[in-house]
């Protein structure tokens, strides 16, 4: 990293806890190489301060904006002045752009990351079926990317099964050619298991999905960055699956972020 002026640019990343995000090193290194005079730290901001914080954000004339990871990201879209067309459709937002006046524009590109870092490694989802856990603001922008990304099948796993079905019903609206479904226990037939949800950050975390119906010939991927193998990924190691970890997604998504803000 070049040295801190007064000229540097700033940009944070919104998250509660806040010590297992890797955005900073990726999108610091990327800053690096691209030439920019920018710099990306850690907000470790709790939900009853988010607003304060937001707001506190549309001051500072340096800023240029803010990555949104959990457990904010769908409470923060009613906090910006706008949105993309894919954040409103999602309900969610990840990335903020913050304009000199201190316009707030939200939009989301954890689906389109994840989507892009699954191709990177040479995983097309175009025509498979796919079991995904969650139904937060990760999970939504995974859902409807690998819909736009042409798979042919798209089971939703949320502990809230209403939840699940809300954003299987949005999808559907959206992209009526994939087949939908709720059905937690249908890992088995998938070809792509996808975890957004958190579980599998922290020790003694439940599993996301029932892992004892996992096989060869499936892939399994994650949305979490740390650790790099959660159990999920470890059981599907042992079942003798094909597994993608969180870091790929957020290698793409940095690009995206930086170019959204206006660094690159």
């Amino acid at each position: 990293m070049s040295q801190i002026t007064g000229n540097t640019k700033l940009y944070g990343i919104l998250a509660d806890p806040i010590h297992h995000v890797k955005t900073p090193q990726v999108m610091n290194r990327l800053f690096a190489e691209e030439g920019h005079d920018g710099v990306l730290v850690p907000l470790h901001v709790r939900a009853e301060g988010l607003q304060d914080a937001v707001q506190g954000l549309r001051r500072i004339q340096s800023l240029k904006g803010v990555i949104v990871t959990v457990p904010h990201k769908t409470v923060i879209p009613a906090l910006c002045d706008a949105l993309t067309d894919q954040a409103r459709m999602v309900g969610a937002v990840n990335c903020i752009r913050r304009d000199a006046d201190g316009t707030l524009t939200g939009a989301i590109l954890d689906g389109v990351g994840f989507v892009e870092g699954l191709r990177g490694a040479g995983h097309d989802p175009e025509g498979l079926r796919v079991i995904l856990a969650g139904a937060g603001g990760a999970a939504s922008a995974i859902a409807f990317a690998l819909a736009e990304a042409g798979i042919a099948g798209l089971t939703i796993a949320n502990r809230t099964e209403a939840r699940a079905r809300g954003l299987a019903d949005r999808v559907a609206k959206a992209y009526p050619d994939v087949i939908l479904s709720t059905d937690e226990s249908a890992v088995a037939q998938a070809d792509l298991v996808v975890n957004a949800t958190s579980l599998g950050m922290r020790e003694g975390d439940a599993l996301p999905l029932d892992t004892s119906q996992l096989h060869a010939g499936q892939i399994v991927a994650e949305a979490i960055m740390d650790p790099a193998v959660t159990p999920l990924l470890a059981a599907a190691e042992q079942a003798g699956a094909r597994t993608h970890p969180g870091l790929p997604m957020l290698k793409s998504q940095a690009r995206l972020m930086a170019e959204y803000m206006g660094a690159i």
